[in-house]
């Protein structure tokens, strides 16, 4: 009776052994492929990161090269000179442009038209000089030190100066042209505006329709006197008025200088009217029509013509527009302080 149970219980054990062989086999070889692919996927992930950080390290260099680059450019044409477009000792016609506002910190300033001026007058080869403008006006401060200056130059080097206008000459325009020998103007150019004027606004009507009420306050009586948002009063008024009469009787003292007999006054002369430049002939506050070309081969004789016009470079606008942004933000900054002014 045990014989057969014998025989039944072995091939069970044997099946049983084999089992566990076969499962062994599959968790060694589980185990394996487990190992591997972790193994593959912490290679793709380290390398990953070290082409990451490869990229990234050639981005800070190529930035920092961009901006070293940058940098040494705007130096360069920041400190490089500013020399006339064309270098010659032949004689010639020396033409400076004045175009645009007349005013401190832009090109139309006296600072620099009168830097280029002198270049233009102490060069041996230029026979005269020719003031090309094209400007609506500015400051009366900046034209007269520009007037002024021209007389100097003029008696010191004994060279002519003319005026050529273009499309406008007027207000503080003209308050420099009147210091050249002789005005050219084409028959359309708007020439004259001899008068001052200060603008401003008040909104005090305003501001009590709307219930806003305005706290201002001052050490010293006038101090507040051009406020726009204060009334004005008849002593601020007649002052001001007298402020402006001055000025534009130095305008006229000037006009009259420069064009001496040439000048036919009429009632309206002075009173900030412009005319053509036909009729600005007519009226003696201009010469003749005529063109810098004009100019330069029939009245100097000398047809070349060189610019000696000193413009702001690249480099010195960037610096402008960045100073004018930082000023910006300190005003900005600093308004939270009293103000004293």
């Amino acid at each position: 009776m045990n014989e057969p149970f014998l025989n039944e219980s072995v091939p069970s054990n044997s099946t049983a052994a084999k089992i566990d062989a076969e499962s062994t086999t599959s968790n060694s070889f589980g185990n394996s492929t487990n190992t591997t692919w972790e193994r593959a996927t912490l290679e793709k992930l380290a390398y990953a990161s070290l082409n990451e950080q490869k990229t990234a390290r050639y981005w800070r260099t190529f930035v920092r090269l961009a901006w070293l680059t940058f940098f040494a450019i705007l130096a360069w044409m920041l400190f490089s000179e500013n020399t006339p477009t064309k270098v010659s000792h032949s004689e010639h016609t020396a033409v400076l442009e004045i175009k645009g506002e007349i005013s401190a910190g832009s090109e139309g300033s006296s600072e620099q038209i009168l830097s280029a001026m002198r270049n233009a007058f102490e060069d041996k080869g230029s026979k005269a000089v020719v003031m090309l403008i094209n400007s609506p006006g500015g400051s009366p401060v900046q034209a007269g030190i520009i007037n002024d200056e021209i007389y100097r130059l003029k008696a010191l080097h004994k060279k002519p100066i003319y005026a050529v206008v273009e499309d406008t000459c007027a207000s503080a325009a003209y308050y420099i042209a009147v210091a050249a020998d002789e005005i050219y103007v084409d028959k359309a150019s708007i020439v004259g505006s001899i008068g001052v004027l200060m603008s401003g606004f008040g909104v005090t009507g305003l501001m009590e329709k709307l219930g806003i009420e305005r706290r201002l306050m001052t050490a010293g009586e006038n101090k507040g006197f051009l406020d726009p948002f204060s009334p004005q009063t008849e002593k601020h008024r007649a002052y001001t008025q007298g402020m402006l009469n001055q000025i534009h009787q130095q305008f006229i003292a000037v006009v009259k200088k420069g064009r001496g007999d040439r000048l036919k006054e009429t009632p309206d002369t002075f009173t900030g009217l412009f005319w053509s430049g036909q009729q600005a002939v007519e009226m003696g506050l201009a010469d003749k029509i005529g063109t810098v070309d004009y100019v330069a081969r029939e009245v100097v004789r000398a047809p070349e013509l060189i610019d000696y016009t000193k413009r702001d470079n690249v480099a010195e606008k960037l610096a402008k527009r960045f100073g004018a942004a930082l000023g910006e933000g300190a005003v900005k900054a600093l308004k939270t302080l009293p103000a004293v002014q």
